[in-house]
């Protein structure tokens, strides 16, 4: 299959980042939200990156307007109709996306890829709530998605090697390196990632440094170029909070119990970049 148009469910940070990786791309992309203001400043986060990275030569003033031109923003899946792929990239919450899930496949045809950006949650398991789930992949981009190289591509016990193909070419055309993963919590980079993060928490809870010496040590003494609390702002505290749970629901062990900081944050609404306040305080 040819990939030409891309649907895109969720203009949020990660919606947004699949929108102006796969348009710069010279994809076709429809970005739904049930938001118009949520499009729109999904529309401007794009813009602006886009303007970045013409200050840094890394593109032309045409590139973005070429760019931006193959860009539709809409409230409606039913602009889904031409889209040969959509990928939901809606907030880490199982229930959430299977609704989504079930609404988006009375709109599309049925042999629409569908994908999940999920970075926790069951493939199999989504596949298995929609009529066609040979046809329904994981897709799991990493933040920021213009310039983070990997993504994950997740095999559910359903998923067709046809569908699988088809997305690997697709990561490919849009200069990522795939990597494809058995259906596991977690997958591999943040079953290894989230847990980490999770353990800065007790040290900083634990008062054993703060969050600059903390973050400090991981980038001089591991060479990790940004530290865990930051990079746990980036992502989201709420995010981070869902991912743990995931895995001490699945696991039963106590090694991913989350830590008590990290739920008290994330109960405040301290949730990191998205909120102006996490771990640190953004102006």
């Amino acid at each position: 299959m040819s990939i030409k148009r891309v649907g895109v469910i969720g203009a949020g940070t990660m919606g947004n980042g699949i929108a102006q990786a796969c348009a710069v791309a010279g994809l076709e992309v429809v970005m739904v939200d049930i938001h118009q203001t949520a499009l729109e400043r999904g529309i401007k986060t794009i813009s602006d990156s886009l303007e970045r990275l013409i200050k840094k030569d890394k593109i032309s003033a045409s590139d973005k307007s070429a760019a931006l031109a193959k860009i539709q923003g809409s409230t409606n899946y039913v602009d889904f109709a031409h889209c040969q792929i959509v990928i939901e990239a809606a907030t880490e919450n199982k229930d959430l996306k299977v609704k989504i899930l079930q609404q988006l496949q009375e709109v599309v045809s049925p042999d629409v890829i569908i994908a999940s950006n999920t970075s926790s949650i069951s493939i199999t398991e989504l596949a298995a709530q929609i009529k066609y789930p040979e046809r329904f992949i994981g897709m799991h981009f990493f933040n920021p998605v213009p310039l983070m190289a990997l993504v994950e591509i997740i095999r559910g016990l359903q998923t067709s090697d046809a569908t699988h193909a088809a997305v690997q070419n697709m990561a490919r055309a849009l200069g990522k390196e795939p990597i494809t993963v058995k259906n596991a919590p977690g997958f591999v980079v943040n079953r290894i990632l989230i847990p980490m993060i999770n353990e800065a928490f007790f040290v900083l809870a634990e008062g054993v440094a703060n969050p600059e010496d903390i973050d400090a040590g991981m980038k001089l003494g591991c060479n990790h170029p940004i530290g865990p609390l930051a990079l746990a702002d980036m992502i989201g505290l709420d995010t981070c909070l869902a991912v743990m749970e995931v895995y001490m629901a699945n696991f039963n062990d106590s090694k991913y119990r989350p830590c008590p900081l990290l739920r008290e944050l994330v109960a405040a609404g301290y949730l990191g970049r998205k909120t102006g306040r996490g771990v640190y305080t953004y102006s």
